[in-house]
């Protein structure tokens, strides 16, 4: 997935969500391979402390060998990326 595909899913599902907070985004995992050697690596993320998490537009994101590339709801990331904040605009 690149940047851009990213984007592209974060911006659907802030719409899709509405006033539904549970359906906004809540979690990225990132297969590792994905991260050093795809597109994702392009990816602008953040972590302002280090209990903060690494975060794009202020989602968690968390990579993982174990992990398929993919971006959660709220509600089906299980705490994962908490604590949740609003999406950031796109960059």
């Amino acid at each position: 997935m690149t940047a851009d595909e990213l984007n592209d899913r974060l911006d659907a599902m802030i719409a899709a969500a509405g006033e539904e907070p549970d359906k906004l985004p809540g979690l990225i995992t990132v297969r590792t391979e994905d991260w050093i050697y795809g597109g994702t690596g392009d990816v602008r993320a953040t972590c302002k402390a280090l209990n903060d998490g690494l975060r794009h537009r202020d989602v968690v994101i968390k990579i993982s060998t174990d992990y398929e590339t993919k971006v959660f709801m709220r509600s089906e990331a299980s705490g994962r990326g908490e604590p949740y904040r609003d999406p950031l605009p796109r960059p």
